[in-house]
């Protein structure tokens, strides 16, 4: 069973699911990839986790540095975990390239190389957006693609955080616009 809860942030409603123990998605309303893949089984319920998870959200949308992470169900590939975990190490008000991300895992795999084309499919697979910053992650050249909530969310999200955002560009055109 999956349950269901909605928040509303300065920047939209943001939908919260869960499997009673752990969060398993959230993201913002009408955010590609993620809210029509869930089971159509589901129950809005107030649940203890869900009282973290809006602590966390008010503290975060409250312009500050939450200081714990609530209990996630991050299922996936082992290649996507990797990225997601390097994700939560990002500081708060900082980012990081997909290029350097890439550099990570190629690191941790004893690959000379790792396509940052792959990091960013998987950056851009995270059902947990927000508390796995994908927000975070921009290009080499200082482009902002690549964010499932839009360009103008990633934008808020990185001033709310203090980045400066003004040395970033948005794409002309692009895939992951």
């Amino acid at each position: 069973m999956i349950y269901m809860n909605h928040y509303d942030s300065p920047l939209g409603g943001i939908t919260v699911s869960s499997n009673g123990r752990e969060i398993t998605g959230l993201w913002f309303d009408g955010q590609k990839y993620f809210g029509d893949t869930l089971s159509k089984d589901y129950e809005e319920k107030p649940l203890p986790v869900f009282d973290g998870v809006k602590e966390w959200l008010d503290i975060y949308f409250g312009g500050k540095e939450p200081d714990f992470t609530p209990p996630m169900s991050m299922v996936t590939t082992p290649f996507r975990k990797s990225v997601w975990d390097i994700l939560l190490t990002i500081p708060y008000g900082q980012t990081m390239t997909y290029g350097e991300i890439a550099d990570k895992i190629a690191k941790q795999n004893g690959t000379a190389k790792m396509s940052a084309q792959a990091v960013g499919g998987a950056v851009g697979h995270n059902s947990i957006s927000l508390v796995i910053p994908c927000h975070r992650v921009v290009g080499t050249n200082g482009s902002l693609t690549g964010y499932a909530g839009g360009i103008e969310k990633k934008k808020r999200l990185l001033a709310l955080e203090g980045v400066d955002i003004s040395a970033f560009f948005v794409p002309k055109k692009g895939t992951a616009l």
